[in-house]
Formats: C-alpha cells, structure tokens, sequence
C-alpha cells in the first residue's frame, strides 16, 4: 500500500502540482483560475493521441454492432463460441474493444490527483518538501480568475456549475451521435432509448453536482475539460463522416 500512495505521490501528484505552480509563476501573470486552464489545456495535449485512438475505438464499435448481433443471435446457445468468433470478428476488422477504456482508467488518477493538488493550493498549506528544487516558491497564492473573480465566490461556483452542466450535455449528445441506430424491437429497443436518454440528462446533473461540492478550481477543469473534448470530438465525426 505505501508503494501504491509513494507511486501517486511521485508520478502524478508532485509533477501535476509543480506543473501548476510553474504555470502559475510564469505564465498566468500570478492568477490560480488562468494557470488551472493552461494546466487543463496541457493535460489535453499530452492524452490527446489517447483520446482520438478512444474516439476512433468507440466509432468502430457502433460500426460493428449489427455484426456482434447476427454472431450472437447465431450462437446465442454456445457462449464459449459465441466469444470466439466475437475475437474474430475483432481481429479481422482490427477493433480492440478495450482502447475505448484505457483514456478513462487513465483519466481516473489524474483527476483524483488533480483535486488533491486544487485541495492542498486552496487551502494554503505549506509547499516544502512537495516543489521540485527548480520551482519558485509563490508564497502567496493569488486564488482569482482574471484577478477579478475569487474561487470561493458562490455565484461563480454556480455559474461553473450550470455551465459544466450544459457542457457535459452537449458532450454527451455529440457522443450519442456516433452510437448505430437500434435494430431491435419492442421492450429491448424501448429500454435502449429510454438508457440513452436518462445517461444523457444523468451526466451533466452530475457534473452540476459535483462541480458545486467541489467549487471553482474544479469547475474551471471540469469545463475547458468538456469543451476541449467536444471539439475532438467533433473533428473526429467530421472526419469520418467524410471517409464514410
């Protein structure tokens, strides 16, 4: 267990942390909410090759859905060769149903990492021992958004929050746009829709939710997050509208 809290602490936590305060001291002009965007935007770049690759996957999948249905249906009284043709068909067409998991399981950590990061700057605690040898200390932690907005102001927390809210709703109605169009009827069709539906209203409430508990440095993430998302997003079902 120590390994596993010393390997977050060491990988995630004090790169992120010494990133924000670098950002902070030379390129946010001393503005915690600017340098928390320019962080986000950084963290974007880096798992951007990840998210096409996720993005591309979760494509190539709905495109497969009416072939997983006939193999299922044909070998619906044999699972273990039901599997094995589903491998098959995934090897052929060069699909790995597991890539579109691999962006969230990464994703996971980081945000942890990052909230304990926004926790530890809000709340002002000392920074020895966590910045590198290279990194100034601020000292003061000037916690605005364009030196005018402060991160416990209320009405921004809310503002933040409708706006993840909205943000997440649009994502996840690009999203839903790539899923294939249900070729079953009745009750299993009616249960399909009414899961669609209630993911795409159940996710931005959610991240309403949380980005209300959790206040504004997790609100600024959360949003430019889903923005920068919605436009790969966006650039991938362009893309493969056109090849298609």
């Amino acid at each position: 267990m120590n390994f596993i809290i010393q390997f977050f602490y060491t990988i995630l936590y004090q790169p992120l942390f010494n990133g924000l305060i670098l950002l902070y001291n030379y390129f946010s002009w001393h503005d915690l909410g600017i340098a928390v965007v320019l962080l986000t935007l950084i963290i974007k770049i880096i798992l951007h090759p990840l998210t096409i690759k996720g993005l591309k996957s979760q494509k190539a999948m709905a495109d497969l859905q009416p072939k997983i249905k006939e193999l299922q249906a044909k070998y619906k009284t044999d699972p273990q060769k039901q599997n094995q043709a589903m491998m098959e068909l995934y090897k052929t067409e060069k699909v790995n149903p597991f890539s579109g998991c691999l962006l969230l399981l990464l994703q996971l950590p980081i945000l942890i990492a990052l909230y304990q990061v926004f926790l530890k700057v809000l709340n002002k605690g000392s920074l020895d021992g966590i910045l590198y040898s290279f990194v100034k200390n601020p000292g003061q932690i000037n916690t605005t958004f364009f030196w005018i907005i402060g991160m416990d102001n209320k009405i921004f927390i809310g503002v933040l929050a409708i706006l993840a809210g909205l943000v997440q709703y649009w994502q996840t109605k690009i999203s839903s746009t790539i899923q294939p169009k249900s070729n079953v009827a009745g009750g299993q069709k009616d249960f399909s829709n009414l899961m669609q539906k209630q993911m795409l209203y159940f996710f931005p409430v959610l991240g309403a939710i949380v980005v209300w508990q959790f206040g504004a440095v997790v609100g600024l993430y959360w949003v430019f997050n889903s923005i920068v998302s919605i436009i790969e997003q966006m650039i991938i079902n362009k893309k493969q509208k056109h090849d298609d």
